[in-house]
């Protein structure tokens, strides 16, 4: 899957757009195939898979951790299910802290690992049997919705209200990661995030074709203290303008941007720029949690780089509080029948 998701993918379609469509078509012919054949294996947990839509960030990992958190309140043991992009072990891994770093595990699944029991691997199907040897009540899948050999109970595809699909066409001409209507035939639920309108001809297609409709925003963790603050914004994710926009709602006055590629391992040249530019401009560094995880102790001047950046926190809110709590009945409800249909088949 593409990694870094061309500015072209993200405007009204143009002639590179439509020059790239036989190589759509193509691609979506097969992705489609895989989708609606593939036979998944099943494990004795519920599963949900939080997926997206296109190539790129929507909001899939604050938005599984807000699912984590409410099935902790239930009193479940929740596990996390990775491939771990971005990370070097070809093995089944459960990310420790005190010892992976986003080389090893890849940075989103250090993210996951502060909040519960995250478990890395390429075959998913092995993690998830991983997690229920450990233990664990929900499995929540991070990505993986439209190449899963997992059986899923709940698959909750996130877009974001102000990105949308882009411009509509698949890989390789827009972001759009399989044929949207075998993505919505195997999806349970969306969840529009924001207050755009770029995602509103795909959520009303969706709410035709029966599926639940949640909304939720992204919510700052701040203090108020970055008001009227000059700073130095940096980020290496799929979306960095969505960040920049963030740090605008702070009332922090963004004297210059430094925008890197989704899931970037910093050199040594990047890191003393940022602090070099930073200390002539008299800026205040500021940077997102996943950014900030893969500044790897002993890299150059990475510690350095690392205490110097604020990190601005951010929250998936749901419009309806009890949106989180719906998702996880209906997903222990659907396993349920899953674990009858499968004892009745032997």
């Amino acid at each position: 899957m593409v990694s870094e998701a061309p500015p072209f993918w993200w405007t009204k379609a143009d002639w590179r757009a439509r020059a790239l469509w036989p190589f759509s078509w193509v691609y979506g012919r097969i992705a489609g195939m895989r989708m609606d054949r593939a036979q998944r294996a099943s494990v004795p947990v519920p599963v949900i898979c939080i997926g997206n839509f296109t190539v790129g960030g929507a909001g899939k990992t604050p938005t599984s951790i807000a699912l984590a958190r409410v099935i902790r309140e239930k009193g479940l043991k929740p596990g996390f299910l990775s491939r771990g992009y971005g990370g070097s072990l070809d093995v089944t891994t459960v990310v420790d802290l005190e010892h992976h770093r986003a080389r090893d595990v890849g940075d989103e699944p250090l993210l996951l690992a502060k909040e519960a029991l995250t478990v890395v691997c390429r075959r998913r199907v092995d993690g998830a049997r991983r997690l229920v040897k450990e233990g664990v009540d929900i499995i929540i899948m991070d990505d993986g919705f439209q190449s899963a050999r997992l059986a899923f109970d709940f698959a909750l595809l996130v877009i974001d209200s102000r990105r949308g699909i882009g411009n509509g066409y698949l890989v390789p001409a827009g972001p759009v990661r399989a044929p949207l209507s075998n993505q919505l035939r195997h999806a349970t639920a969306l969840l529009k995030i924001g207050d755009g309108i770029e995602a509103d001809a795909l959520i009303r297609r969706a709410a035709r074709a029966g599926k639940q409709i949640y909304e939720a925003d992204v919510i700052r963790r701040d203090d108020g203290s970055l008001n009227g603050v000059k700073v130095l914004a940096w980020a290496g994710i799929a979306d960095p303008e969505k960040f920049y926009r963030t740090v605008r709602e702070t009332g922090a006055v963004i004297e210059e941007t430094r925008s890197f590629p989704d899931h970037h391992h910093f050199s040594e040249d990047e890191i003393a720029d940022l602090l070099d530019q930073a200390a002539a401009l008299g800026c205040q560094l500021v940077t997102t949690a996943k950014d900030l995880v893969r500044l790897e102790p002993g890299h150059g001047r990475a510690a350095e780089l690392a205490a110097a950046s604020r990190v601005i926190e951010i929250d998936v809110r749901f419009d309806d509080p009890m949106a989180p709590k719906k998702i996880i009945e209906t997903a222990l409800a659907a396993a349920r029948a899953r674990k009858l249909r499968e004892g009745a088949a032997k």
